[in-house]
C-alpha cells in the first residue's frame, strides 16, 4: 500500500513539466493557422496591391485602360491623382488614378 502512494506522488511531481509542454502544443495550432492565412490570404493580397500601385505610377498619355466601373478608354491627360480618359470621340471623363484597374494592350 505504501508503494502505491509513493508512485502516485511521483506521477504528480512529473505533471508540471508535461503541463507546460501541453500548453505550448495547444498554442501551436493557432500559430500554424496564422501561417496558413498569411500565405493563402495576406501575402497574395499585398502582392496584388503592390502590382496595382506600380501600374498606377506608370500610367501615361496614350495608355488604353479599364476603370473599376467598367469604362474602357484611352488616357488623354495625367495629373497627380487623376487621369482624363477619353471614352468616345470628344467625350472625356476625369477618373481617380486608384480607380484604374488595368491597362489594355493596344
Amino acid at each position: 500500500m505504501l508503494n502505491l502512494v509513493s508512485v502516485a506522488f511521483a506521477a504528480d511531481e512529473a505533471a508540471p513539466a508535461a503541463g507546460s509542454m501541453g500548453q505550448f502544443l495547444s498554442f501551436a495550432p493557432l500559430v500554424i493557422l496564422f501561417v496558413i492565412f498569411y500565405f493563402l490570404l495576406i501575402r497574395p493580397q499585398q502582392k496584388k496591391a503592390k502590382e496595382h500601385r506600380e501600374m498606377v505610377a506608370e500610367l501615361e498619355k496614350g495608355n488604353m485602360v479599364v476603370t473599376s466601373g467598367g469604362i474602357h478608354g484611352t488616357i488623354t491627360g495625367v495629373a497627380e491623382d487623376t487621369v482624363t480618359v477619353e471614352i468616345a470621340e470628344n467625350v472625356r471623363v476625369k477618373v481617380g488614378k486608384e480607380y484604374v484597374v488595368s491597362k489594355k494592350k493596344k
